[in-house]
């Protein structure tokens, strides 16, 4: 059998991903399992299509594909995502159809699922026989109970070739008809004051819905603001994942190219940022993937906290719930007020002028306020997994996350909490006593609301 292995990773056979491949390929010796760099290549890819035909004809001639690549900021690296859309740019789909395939990705489970969602869509949109998806810690392979699983993950891949198993369809085929947006002139325009407003687009073609509907946000207010287009940042390629960074915060990249400066100098001094794009196969663009990779010189610190945030987007968010919660969680870790997402998938342009009119009105309330909605699960449990983390083995990789944390009482394990604990030894020793037993969830009843009924006391 022959597999054709898509290595996502740009550090090539040196990433984690790579050495879980490289298990399989040992523990399988009698199938034939080829690993093709992609994202590594990706310049090469782009600019020689006899090279990125290569690739598809390798596919064409093989029996199954996985598609294996480390996680980076909740999806793939940028350079795999622009292999992705290249594939749907010079009609490369047709030889993905009916294979089958299976995807393999490697990370400290920091929105994994959100990255594997996003490639079983694709496969989905291409046509393929998505067999199933391995998410492994990236040291996972150190542990035998984990090699086993592995073992497993690839042996269901293969058997299902071999049978010609017949796979489920997860997610449904996008319909998209957007109507042409024909905006009309705002009658009400907005005083911002003195804050400072900063549109973000990787569309620069005059007459498209998502430039309509920059242009009508941009009328909402009574001062001109700024809309920078991501092709005129100066942008030399996408994180390589070195982490270079961890150590100082600074960048593998500083000095060689704008992104750096310009981070710095225009997104962080916004006070409300606005993110337009374009969806391009279950995601924005590849240029933005590159723009959210490359903000990680920033490492895991939130680089944004207290700002407003809004996204206008051309496309069917709505059939895409993977990328509203992506999102969303981008905007729960960088601690920001996510306002509103309003998109071209309405039947009038008089609905779509409203939104992007409310949207405006609420940035401008929301930063006078200086709103910021409080976190859920997905703010959360992120930062818990990054807490642990950069406490324990990430560390010494990453000693600028390490110092910023302790800094700032990020390290809130509640077993430092001695207080908290002494009390619940002794409340567990009381709840043993029968009496208090059985008055206990009556008085759990009272106990849990006291400290909101103390607060609310207070404001007579």
């Amino acid at each position: 059998m022959k597999i054709t292995v898509l290595n996502g990773s740009p550090k090539g056979k040196k990433s984690a991903t790579m050495q879980y491949v490289h298990y399989i390929q040992k523990k399988f010796l009698h199938h034939e399992i080829n690993i093709i760099n992609i994202s590594q290549r990706i310049n090469k890819l782009e600019k020689d299509e006899k090279a990125f035909q290569e690739i598809i004809d390798h596919i064409d001639s093989s029996d199954g594909v996985l598609w294996a690549t480390p996680v980076y900021v909740t999806l793939i690296p940028s350079q795999y995502k622009r292999f992705i859309e290249l594939i749907f740019e010079r009609e490369g789909k047709a030889v993905f159809k009916d294979k089958y395939a299976a995807v393999l990705v490697t990370s400290i489970h920091f929105f994994d699922h959100t990255a594997c969602n996003y490639l079983n869509a694709v496969c989905d949109d291409l046509g393929m026989n998505y067999v199933g998806s391995f998410s492994p810690d990236m040291y996972d392979l150190i542990r035998k109970k984990e090699q086993k699983k592995l073992v497993g993950f690839a042996e269901d891949f293969f058997t299902a070739i071999e049978n010609r198993r017949a796979t489920s369809k997860h997610f449904p085929s996008i319909v998209y008809n957007p109507i042409k947006y024909e905006p009309k002139e705002a009658k009400l325009r907005i005083d911002p004051g003195e804050k400072k407003i900063l549109v973000l687009t990787d569309d620069i073609l005059t007459g498209t819905n998502l430039m309509q509907m920059i242009d009508r946000f941009k009328q909402s207010f009574t001062l001109d603001i700024e809309v920078v287009a991501l092709s005129d940042v100066d942008i030399k390629g996408g994180c390589l994942g070195c982490c270079q960074c961890g150590l100082d915060g600074i960048c593998v990249y500083h000095g060689k190219d704008g992104y750096i400066d310009f981070y710095n100098s225009k997104v962080k001094d916004a006070d409300i940022l606005v993110f337009a794009g374009e969806i391009k196969d279950r995601y924005l663009s590849w240029k933005w993937k590159q723009f959210f990779d490359r903000r990680f010189f920033h490492t895991h610190i939130p680089s944004l906290v207290g700002k407003q945030i809004g996204f206008i987007i051309s496309g069917p968010l709505s059939q895409i719930p993977n990328l509203r919660q992506i999102l969303e969680a981008y905007s729960e870790w960088e601690q920001v007020n996510l306002v509103d997402c309003v998109t071209d998938e309405y039947k009038s342009s008089s609905e779509i002028d409203d939104l992007l009119q409310s949207l405006a009105a609420c940035l401008v309330g929301f930063a006078d306020s200086h709103y910021v909605k409080p976190a859920t699960f997905l703010g959360h449990g992120g930062m818990k997994i990054f807490r642990d983390d950069i406490w324990g083995r990430l560390r010494i990789a990453f000693q600028v996350d390490h110092r910023y944390y302790k800094k700032y009482g990020l390290y809130d394990f509640p077993q430092k909490r001695y207080k908290m604990r002494f009390f619940n030894w002794k409340m567990m020793l009381l709840t043993r006593i029968p009496a208090v037993r059985r008055a206990f969830p009556k008085r759990l009843e009272d106990e849990m609301i006291r400290p909101l009924q103390n607060v609310i006391g207070k404001m007579d």
